[in-house]
């Protein structure tokens, strides 16, 4: 099975990690849109046109599923984008909403990008939603800089929180940063877990993992590296 799997940067390479953990055997086609990062401050006109030449390079690829790995573009591009193509389109959000439903909490803090949070796409679906728009947690993770003193004014008025949801594919990277001003039972969750483990692929005989970028630096390969640890080939497009 072709996967075509895409997000602004390094972020989606998270959920692209899940899947090949459980389905190894699929040939995966991975769009980082570096040059254009950060999608979470554009608006949805510029996020539209951006994902729509990304679906594109997945039709022409002949890819039969694309996931869209960016909680922005989830929240914003998701309808128009399934009206463009016969491919199914799978977004990141929805199964986590889905989950939440199934598994209510008092406190449900969410973190994401200014676009996904000034869309309410949790808060119009869920009860007892807190969202939080954190603008610098991208930046930090693409330069590979984390910086705790942002990361711990945003959580020290919400340590006795039940769940927190990542809402944005890159914050799984800073999970251990989040751990450390939380209660040891908060949950975590982070959405590309509960995506692969909500819809059933086929594992084919051929593996294949194809990265394409929109701009490549050293940062970005010592990102990769961290994040894929099996065999992939990489270009700039």
């Amino acid at each position: 099975m072709k996967i075509g799997m895409f997000d602004s940067g390094v972020g989606g390479l998270n959920v692209l990690k899940e899947f090949i953990k459980v389905y190894p055997n699929n040939q995966y086609y991975y769009y980082g849109d570096t040059k254009n990062i950060p999608y979470g401050d554009k608006d949805k006109e510029t996020l539209l046109k951006l994902s729509i030449n990304i679906i594109k390079f997945f039709i022409e690829k002949n890819v039969d599923l694309i996931i869209i790995a960016c909680g922005t573009i989830s929240s914003t591009c998701i309808k128009e984008l399934r009206n463009i193509t016969t491919i199914p389109i799978l977004d990141i959000i929805s199964p986590t909403i889905q989950y939440l439903k199934k598994n209510p909490a008092n406190k449900i803090l969410v973190f994401g990008t200014k676009r996904t949070i000034e869309n309410h796409i949790f808060k119009n679906n869920l009860t007892n939603v807190i969202e939080v728009s954190t603008p610098e947690f991208v930046p930090m993770i693409e330069n590979n800089h984390v910086d705790t003193l942002i990361i711990k004014s945003y959580l020290k008025n919400y340590i006795d929180i039940d769940i927190l949801v990542l809402g944005c594919t890159h914050y799984p990277l800073l999970i251990n940063e989040f751990k450390k001003y939380l209660k040891d039972e908060t949950k975590i969750l982070d959405m590309g877990k509960i995506l692969v483990n909500t819809i059933p692929l086929k594992n084919n005989s051929v593996s294949s993992i194809k990265l394409y970028f929109t701009k490549i630096d050293k940062v970005l390969e010592e990102n990769i590296k961290k994040i894929i640890k099996t065999s992939y080939t990489i270009e700039q497009i």
